[in-house]
């Protein structure tokens, strides 16, 4: 059966043909010319830079910057910058928080002393503590430094007192039991090392 003029015999033979029409529409649609990025940005930039100039107030100054494209295209890059400049000036900062101080801030060792006991082995500290804070510290942490009378260091022991030492007050410790020592040892030093908030 013949149609339109023309037929392939076999209809393997129209398959075959069908995609090398298809490749042909390929090639020949990509050799079609294209506007390029370049030329695409330049026509939309025209129009842009008569709505900014539009919108500014014209004066002797801005009339002369108008004159040429490259001075306006300036003017445009100009406005962007400052715009985007002013920009994160509207924006509030967040509100920042003061980190809470610890309790070792306002507590301190005010005074301190120590002496041996049961049979020259152990420690016996008297301290006072003051408490600045306005809260009351619990739990509180001390570390006392043995040395020699030259300043060598012999032993160093660390002790939790389980006690409250109320706001704004003070609190003696006598005789408190921080643990053995070398009997070599001549000097105490305490410090404190860690209080938990009330």
């Amino acid at each position: 059966m013949r149609t339109a003029g023309w037929s392939f015999g076999k209809p393997e033979a129209r398959l075959a043909v069908l995609p090398a029409i298809a490749v042909a529409g390929c090639a020949m649609w990509l050799m079609l010319p294209q506007a390029s990025d370049a030329e695409s940005h330049s026509a939309a930039t025209p129009p842009e830079v008569g709505r900014v100039t539009q919108d500014a107030p014209r004066t002797d100054d801005t009339a002369a910057t108008l004159s040429s494209p490259a001075t306006s295209a300036a003017s445009t890059h100009a406005n962007q910058a400052a715009t985007t400049a002013a920009a994160p000036l509207e924006i509030a900062p967040p509100e920042t928080v003061a980190p809470a101080g610890s309790p070792l801030d306002g507590l301190k060792i005010v005074s301190q002393s120590w002496r041996r006991g049961g049979l020259g082995s152990k420690a016996l500290v008297t301290f006072t503590l003051r408490n600045a804070n306005d809260y009351a510290v619990r739990d509180i942490e001390i570390a006392c430094t043995f040395t020699r009378r030259d300043g060598s260091h012999l032993t160093a022991r660390r002790r939790i007192i389980p006690d409250t030492v109320n706001m704004k007050s003070r609190k003696r410790y006598a005789g408190m039991l921080i643990g053995f020592v070398n009997v070599n040892a001549n000097k105490a030093k305490c410090s404190l090392v860690t209080a938990s908030r009330i």
